[in-house]
């Protein structure tokens, strides 16, 4: 079901990180992401995922619902691991016909699935943690210098809200043509691996086809309540930052930093 896509959820804890002004959050996990980029050592691995569980852990975001929204995303890690272990070439391990195991192949394999985790379940956690709507209201507030510029920063923030919104409408709705096709016989789970991607083939069509339906119906939900270009609109609840949002961007930069050290200094 919805509930099994990660991003795009929103799960009501009360904890510390709900609290947290969303342009807190909006800029304090894209720097860290970017510094994430920068991961290679064992130990700056194992100080990544150190902090990703802490952070899940203060955010009081159930192990459960982590769990089930990697789920998803086990094809696409598979599909990472394996091409590196087939195509890096290196230090043959073993070998079988024309395939080679290669050391440098694992290593590379369990460290882009490894960072691919990380990145996935840090970028959780400002959608987990924040509503859609006061998630546009941060990302209009922090583009605001750019209207000047004659830039549409609220249909841009909007846009990107709904679109990361729709992740879990399209599960949604994939889950509900499974379903019908099930009921009619054809359970796709059921057939082998070559099957069973080919037969989703015919099932991006009606995809497709729901997905354009349901943003048509959005335009109009928005058109009728005359929303327009979104500027000049108030707002009820006003966002303002506080102490303890430039005490996160200060703990933000300094683990930002930390990659970047271990990098620079070869560990």
């Amino acid at each position: 079901m919805a509930n099994t896509v990660l991003i795009g959820q929103y799960v009501e804890t009360h904890s510390l990180f709900h609290r947290l002004d969303p342009r807190t959050k909006l800029i304090g996990i894209f720097v860290i992401l970017l510094s994430f980029l920068l991961l290679e050592s064992l130990l700056s691995y194992v100080f990544a995922t150190v902090f990703v569980a802490g952070l899940l852990i203060l955010s009081k975001i159930p192990a459960h619902v982590v769990w089930r929204g990697l789920k998803p995303i086990l094809f696409i890690l598979s599909f990472t691991f394996i091409y590196h272990v087939i195509f890096t070439k290196g230090t043959v391990i073993w070998s079988w016909s024309f395939f080679e195991l290669t050391q440098e192949g694992l290593y590379n394999g369990i460290r882009f699935v490894w960072r691919i985790v990380l990145l996935v379940l840090l970028a959780s956690v400002l959608t987990l943690t924040t509503k859609p709507l006061t998630l546009a209201h941060g990302l209009e507030k922090l583009l605001s210098p750019l209207s000047k510029l004659n830039v549409p920063v609220e249909q841009f923030s909007l846009m990107i809200v709904i679109a990361i919104r729709f992740i879990p409408t399209i599960q949604q709705e994939l889950d509900r043509i499974l379903l019908a096709q099930k009921a009619r016989g054809f359970d796709i789970p059921s057939l082998s691996l070559p099957k069973r991607v080919m037969s989703y083939i015919p099932i991006l069509v009606p995809l497709l086809f729901t997905t354009i339906q349901r943003a048509e119906q959005l335009t109009y939900a928005i058109d009728a309540r005359a929303y327009g270009n979104g500027r000049g609109r108030i707002r009820f609840k006003q966002q303002e930052l506080r102490r303890i949002d430039y005490q996160v961007w200060g703990i933000a930069i300094l683990i930002a930093l930390i990659p970047l050290l271990l990098k620079i200094a070869g560990i």
